[in-house]
């Protein structure tokens, strides 16, 4: 256990020699030149105190506002990476049900073939509509499709679908809590004309909207209504002519997909440099901040009084009352300040006197919040040992001496 050794304080020097008393000097209160010099430099001292406290603020001010503003940045810093780490742990953990999704698929799969049952053709699905702006082969293909439109729109049963069913003037009060996603071919016209962000993206988006118009009315009406039956027509006719130009929709739509994942992948690389990047000033910007703080500290020492003997007396004596805990703290403060003292051994000894102004006040403040933090935890200690018992009997004891006092009275 580290023992801490304070040399005794030697009493200090007087901070100057004693004044030798001059004969007084009559300055005659008429005298003008003499009052305007008083004057004069009066008022230069009081601006240069002025000065010092302005600058002083000032400084303070800047560093408030530096350290607003590594407030933020390392808050951005933080969140990114706390958000990547929980995206890395999830995609972790997505990919482990995957595999073993696909695990049972395949069992599945393989007990299925085994029995013989391989008939049946897959119908072509939708393929997910990509992010991001149109090519110009996207636009052919959905040009092409509405070619496709146009020909089925000038069939000769394609009038019920052309615009939006008149649910009011058809008394169809059910219409709405059977189709919930009513769609009609002038309604996909415009959004293809549209020029804005409500304009289609893909040509898939487009064909499923087709298709909507002629299933909401197979779905409405009954199989042997002429409405139902026209649209099983029609939605034969576009499924046949959505067959030769489904390929072509999955290879571009396929490869817009690896350009958007390419590019954000690109932009996730980008974003991580920058914040990579950020952190690093983050910590350079700390740096200048303890550099400017400790010339700011200075400065304020400067301006304070000198340490007398009996003040140095008092911090030796209450650094010897402090826990090891915050001993080594208070020696790790005086280190920092000088790079040669040696904190390791059983017994560390410094010379209180050979310590900046700087340390010692550190040194004040900690052993202060050192021994206030001890001296509430023994109290909390003493009051928690006190049994209730003895708390009891201290109450009736007070109470007695309360009684017989009023009674003699």
């Amino acid at each position: 256990m580290a023992t801490l050794s304070v040399p005794k304080t030697e009493a200090a020097e007087p901070l100057a020699s004693p004044v030798t008393q001059q004969p007084p000097i009559n300055v005659s209160r008429e005298d003008p030149i003499c009052s305007s010099a008083v004057e004069k430099r009066n008022h230069e001292k009081e601006n240069t105190e002025l000065t010092d406290e302005l600058r002083f603020k000032r400084g303070v001010d800047e560093l408030t506002s530096q350290v607003d503003e590594l407030e933020r940045k390392l808050n951005e810093v933080s969140e990114f990476y706390a958000t990547r780490k929980r995206h890395n742990e999830g995609k972790g953990t997505s990919d482990l049900k995957d595999k073993e999704k696909h695990g049972a698929n395949s069992n599945s799969n393989n007990n299925t073939n085994s029995g013989g049952n391989n008939s049946g053709t897959k119908k072509p699905v939708d393929v997910p509509r990509p992010q991001g702006v149109c090519s110009k082969r996207m636009q052919e293909l959905m040009r092409q499709f509405g070619t496709i439109l146009r020909q089925i729109s000038q069939h000769k049963w394609a009038w019920p679908f052309m615009e939006p069913v008149d649910v009011k003037g058809l008394g169809l009060h059910d219409y709405y809590e059977i189709i919930k996603k009513p769609m009609d071919l002038s309604t996909i016209r415009n959004q293809m004309e549209a020029k804005d962000d409500i304009g289609y993206r893909s040509v898939s988006d487009i064909y499923a909207d087709a298709r909507l118009v002629f299933t909401n009315a197979m779905t409405y009406n009954d199989e042997r209504n002429d409405i139902h039956v026209m649209a099983k027509t029609l939605l034969a006719k576009l499924e046949e002519k959505w067959l030769l130009l489904w390929p072509k929709v999955v290879e571009e739509e396929k490869r817009l997909k690896e350009e958007e994942s390419q590019a954000l992948a690109n932009m996730q690389i980008v974003h991580e440099v920058s914040m990579a990047k950020m952190a690093s000033d983050v910590e350079n910007e700390l740096n200048e901040l303890n550099s400017r703080l400790d010339e700011l500290r200075e400065r304020v020492v400067n301006k304070s009084r000198k340490w007398s003997t009996e003040e140095k007396r008092k911090l030796g004596a209450g650094l010897s009352t402090l826990s090891i805990e915050d001993l080594n703290k208070a020696l790790e403060i005086i280190a920092q300040s000088n790079p040669d003292f040696q904190t390791a051994g059983e017994v560390v000894e410094f010379d209180m006197d050979a310590q900046s102004e700087t340390t010692l006040w550190r040194l004040k403040f900690f052993v202060k919040e050192a021994l206030e933090h001890q001296n509430k935890i023994s109290a909390n200690k003493d009051n928690g040992n006190l049994k209730p018992k003895e708390f009891c009997d201290a109450l009736a004891k007070t109470a007695r001496k309360r009684s017989k006092k009023l009674g003699s009275s």
